[in-house]
């Protein structure tokens, strides 16, 4: 080892000391002056240098551990040495680190824990500088995989932690007196009626079972204690069954152990119940709790009647809890306080409680009072519950309302003739969509009654600024209207009067880049009127928050108003669903109902039997046949019952590909004679995306982009996004797109995986073929109709914000708004089906945010007259998105960057021509694979392609003629050319020569006079298209 250089011989003196330590284990780093000159402030390893401002070679550090550093460097006074030994059962300490904070001298950020200074018999350990008499806050981790955690009052110079136990000793503990596994997870299952799973390889082993109705189970160091039953398991030679490794495929490895034959298993489960492993010589080796999901699909598995039921002289209530011990309904007059009319016990059959109640139990409400055992708190529990089932609600879901949907009171004017008169079309390629949060809609309207704004009664009123600007559209060519969720979500109150207000005023005085809006909203977020949704309590009815009164029926009817009015107008309505996760779980949150019902059975767990939080919280598990029964009912309901038209599935690569199927294929069972719903024209969609604990199939096969081709459900094509814009919405802003051909092209084509056309180097590939960067197929889709062609949306920011951050400084507002064209027009002009977010139409701001879900009504606003689009209302949240603060206030402080009247209004005309020209002819709209096959061809391909522009043809067969049929009454073909370049595209078309095109008749009326100096020669096949422009062209009949 080096010398270690002494600090005196340095002429160093120490001006601030301070310890870090680093990633490999050794630090230091110290403020110091020479000659009252600064020298250096850094951080070391061992073996690096400590050089001075001139960089001259002053020494070389050699401490290898915290103690040694303090001691050759001269320890600061002020802090002292603690260490943390840290014991694994499997001695596994591969990656593990140590997160520390309070009174340390130690840095640490999450992403870079501590590693271990080192090791010995008990386990690993740390060194830690920490002030004498301070606290110490810790957390071992692993990635975000967290085991031990507390804190540390500090007064011992040594702490020990065992892993999975909460206890932190002070002194070095025995681990052979420790007991042997943890009943607080659950890491056993219950996989049929006779077969448990548990990843156990022990030879001569021997497994028992214990069960306690009391739930008394405990575990020491002599084993588990305190049961009513003991069973002996027999362990099966082989693999688990073909049939539970399909259910359950991430435990596809584990041991199966087999029960007994005579056992009342309908008792067991609603016992806690645990599994143990003793050694050959009866020394116990581990213990741990049992997830039931397997054995209640197995033993009670139910298709009868759940929720309420009406007939004429009675109330007959169903509620699927195989686990609980006790059920009572609990029947009150008014929708929250008051007194208790009557207590009923339930009576139970195979899993499903049920009682008759009196017809005069209607426009009543009720809970449920569940006792059941509860394994995240390891007790027996009495829990207040709502009905899964519920159709009707109290103000936040304090109580299920009695209601029958069936009342004629709930039904406006012609409700039951509606599906006879809704908006028609032929196929699902038809559809455009356009994607609108209910209270964003009418918030802002002055033209709307205040008591109505955010409301579902403001989608009724026919004068309204916002209903007409949904009739132009509707008149234009769109077809659907999305609402963002609009089931019974937390996180807003029910109650207006409880809501908080900020000043409009006072912050539309402030600067266009100030952070003053954005603090004072955030201020109060959590208690205003405004969340995009995604907070699902209970799925099955409207949230009361959008009603003019949360209590009683009113939602309901309301809901059916809006429904059928946007109809009236030729729009059909899309539901956002979210199915994929639960706001709540446990026994306490007042916002918890299925987890109180059945604990740990409707969510998804980890092989330790913790909740899976990978879609944001409390993941739920479809691949349990009750979790799928109950989302296709509550699809069902939705359908026939609100008369809704479509279905946009949140997170559905987090459902199962199963779960999806038996969701079209009930839908298409609906019919309109015997179900008032064609449901056959029910669409569905929703976000394919591949990630978390059902990655690449990990629990079953899931809905994800490339599983479902071939189901006719659509998913968003995340692949045109960013084509079109550039990088992916969790990159860097700047990141820029378009729009290089290649996986544009298969956009544009529908995002076919079979679909064959030329690549840049002049060779023929498929869809599938072409990949991003991480090697995903960029075409996936069987079918047109299993795309959603999409450049924006509620997440991420706005089209309009996108776009002011990525186009370089030096282009001016016209231009950009050019670009925003550009992108509908990719969007609108795509074989599929096309999606836009409301306002991608008007330049819609929300002043940079990149998350406005908790963002309030001032970052979410529409403005249906046109004077502004929301941009430089101030810096948007800096929780989302302080890190880019310093880029948004340049662009946000810009007024030339600020769109007019007259810049929005072009927008929307804009718009309105894309939807026409869609309209106009069916060769925007193939139906088939095979059709764009045939028909789709793009042409400035190959090696000598010239960037930034796209070349799609489309062509027509003629009546009686061999070859193509013919589809399009009007145009033999139509040309589209899309022109990214900021300079003039010009090109010949060698197979385009000759055709007697013409630039289409919507774009030569149109206001937008560059794009009608686009110009085609026929004698040569030459297109001149002007900058930033989309251009039609036709050959007319």
């Amino acid at each position: 080892m080096a010398a270690v250089p002494s600090w005196s011989s340095l002429a160093l003196v120490p001006q601030e000391k301070r310890l870090f330590q680093a990633s490999r284990g050794v630090l230091a780093g110290f403020l110091y002056k020479r000659n009252k000159t600064t020298v250096f402030k850094k951080a070391w390893d061992r073996g690096s240098s400590v050089t001075d401002s001139r960089n001259r070679k002053l020494g070389v550090i050699c401490c290898t551990s915290m103690q040694d550093a303090t001691s050759q460097l001269g320890e600061s006074p002020e802090f002292t040495v603690l260490r943390i030994h840290y014991n694994r059962k499997d001695r596994r300490y591969e990656n593990w680190g140590l997160h520390a904070w309070g009174d340390v001298s130690v840095h640490t950020f999450w992403e870079k824990p501590l590693y271990a200074t080192g090791s010995d018999g008990f386990g690993l350990y740390w060194d830690v500088q920490v002030k004498p008499k301070g606290l110490l806050n810790f957390i071992i981790h692993k990635g975000e995989i967290k085991d031990c955690s507390g804190l540390i009052s500090i007064g011992h110079a040594d702490f020990w932690v065992i892993s999975e136990c909460s206890t932190i000793f002070t002194e070095k503990p025995d681990l052979d007196s420790m007991p042997k596994g943890n009943l607080s997870f659950s890491r056993a299952y219950w996989v049929s009626q006779k077969l448990l799973a548990w990843n156990m390889e022990i030879e001569h082993a021997q497994f028992s079972m214990f069960a306690s109705k009391n739930a008394n189970l405990n575990l020491s160091a002599g084993g588990v204690k305190g049961e009513d039953l003991v069973i002996q398991l027999e362990e099966e030679q082989g693999r688990l069954p073909i049939k539970v490794i399909e259910k359950f495929p991430h435990i596809a490895h584990y041991k199966a152990l087999k029960l007994p034959d005579g056992l009342d298993k309908k008792y067991l489960v609603k016992s806690q119940l645990a599994i143990a492993c003793i050694d050959a010589d009866g020394i116990p080796v581990d213990a741990t709790g049992i997830q039931l999901p397997g054995v209640l699909d197995d033993l009670f598995s139910y298709d009868g009647p759940l929720g309420p039921i009406f007939t004429q002289n009675s109330v007959m209530l169903h509620l699927w809890a195989p686990t609980a011990q006790s059920v009572c309904v609990l029947v009150y007059l008014s929708p929250s306080g008051g007194s208790l009319l009557e207590s009923v016990q339930m009576k139970e059959d195979n899993g499903v409680w049920s009682v008759c109640g009196p017809k005069s139990w209607e426009g009543k409400y009720y809970l449920y009072e569940v006792t059941v055992f509860h394994a995240s708190t390891q007790h027996v529990e009495t829990c207040l519950v709502n009905d899964p089932y519920s159709r009707g609600l109290s103000a936040n879901g304090e109580r299920s309302l009695f209601v029958d949907l069936d009342n004629g009171s709930l039904k406006p004017e012609g409700w039951d003739s509606l599906a006879g008169e809704k908006p028609q079309f032929e196929a699902f390629t038809d559809i455009t969509i356009y994607e609108l949060h209910i209270r964003d809609f009418s918030v802002g309207d002055k033209s709307v009654d205040p008591n109505l704004r955010g409301t579902y009664l403001a989608f009724t009123l026919p004068d309204s600024a916002g209903v007409c600007h949904l009739k132009k559209l509707a008149e234009s060519g769109l077809t659907h209207l999305h609402l963002l969720p609009s089931f019974h979500f937390a996180a807003v109150d029910d109650n207006k009067e409880n809501w908080k207000f900020i000043d409009d005023e006072r912050l539309a005085s402030l600067a266009p880049d100030s952070e003053e809006q954005q603090a004072q909203i955030v201020t109060i977020q959590d208690e205003d009127s405004y969340n995009w949704g995604y907070n699902p309590v209970l799925w099955g009815v409207p949230k009361g928050s959008y009603s003019t009164n949360p209590n009683g029926s009113s939602r309901i009817l309301e809901f059916r108003e809006m429904v059928r009015a946007l109809n009236s107008i030729g729009l059909r309505v899309i539901m956002d669903v979210v199915y994929n996760h639960l706001h709540a779980s446990g026994p306490n949150d007042k916002d918890s109902i299925l987890d109180k019902v059945v604990p740990g059975y409707y969510l998804r767990r980890n092989t330790d039997g913790l909740v899976e939080n990978s879609t944001c919280v409390n993941n739920t598990a479809s691949e349990h046949y009750m979790v799928n029964r109950l989302i296709i009912d509550d699809l069902l309901l939705w359908a026939t019952e609100y008369k809704v038209d479509g279905f946009r599935f949140d997170l559905m690569g987090h459902l199962m590909k199963n779960t999806m199927i038996s969701a079209r294929n009930a839908l298409d069972r609906l019919s309109r004679e015997k179900n008032g719903v064609d449901g056959a024209k029910v669409y569905m969609y929703g976000e394919g995306w591949d990630f978390g604990e059902v990655a690449h199939n990990g629990r079953g096969i899931n809905a994800s982009q490339l599983n479902l081709t071939g189901t006719g459900i659509g998913s968003f094509n995340d692949h045109i996004r960013d084509s079109v814009l550039g990088g992916s919405p969790f990159g860097p802003p700047l990141q820029q797109g378009f729009v290089t051909g290649l996986s544009l092209q298969v956009g544009l084509s529908g995002n076919l995986r079979e679909f064959v056309f030329t690549n840049h180097e002049g060779l023929e590939v498929k869809g599938s073929e072409v990949q991003t960067h991480d090697g995903v197929p960029v075409g996936y889709a069987g079918s047109p109709k299993e795309t959603i062609n999409y450049v924006s949306a509620h997440d991420n920011e706005t089209l309009f914000d996108i776009i002011m951050l990525k186009a370089a400084k030096e282009v001016p507002l016209e231009e950009r708004c050019r670009i925003n064209h550009l992108a509908t027009s990719i969007v609108a002009l795509s074989q599929g089906i096309p999606f836009f977010h409301a306002g991608d139409d008007m330049l819609r701001s929300k002043s940079l945010d990149r998350d406005s879900y908790n963002s309030g009504d001032w970052f979410n606003r529409l403005d249906f007259t046109y004077e502004s689009n929301n941009w430089g209302v101030g810096l948007p949240p800096k929780e989302k998105n302080g890190n880019n603060w310093p880029l948004m206030k340049r662009l946000l402080g810009n007024p030339s960057l600020r769109a007019g009247k007259h810049h929005i209004l072009s927008a929307h005309e804009n718009f309105q021509n894309l939807l026409r020209i869609r309209r106009s002819s069916p060769l925007f709209r193939l139906g088939t694979a095979n059709a764009i096959q045939a028909r789709v061809c793009f042409h400035n391909t190959g090696p000598s392609w010239i960037p930034g522009a796209i070349v799609m043809s489309i062509k027509d067969g003629d009546k009686g003629m061999p070859g193509l049929a013919q589809l399009d009454p009007l145009y033999r073909s139509v040309v589209v050319i899309f022109n990214a370049r900021p300079s003039e595209f010009v090109a010949p078309i060698s197979a385009l020569k000759s055709l007697p095109l013409t630039l289409h008749s919507i774009q030569e009326a149109s206001s937008d006079a560059r794009v009608k100096t686009s110009f085609y020669d026929a004698s040569t096949g030459t297109f001149k298209i002007p900058p930033r422009t989309t251009s039609v062209f036709v050959e007319a009949r």
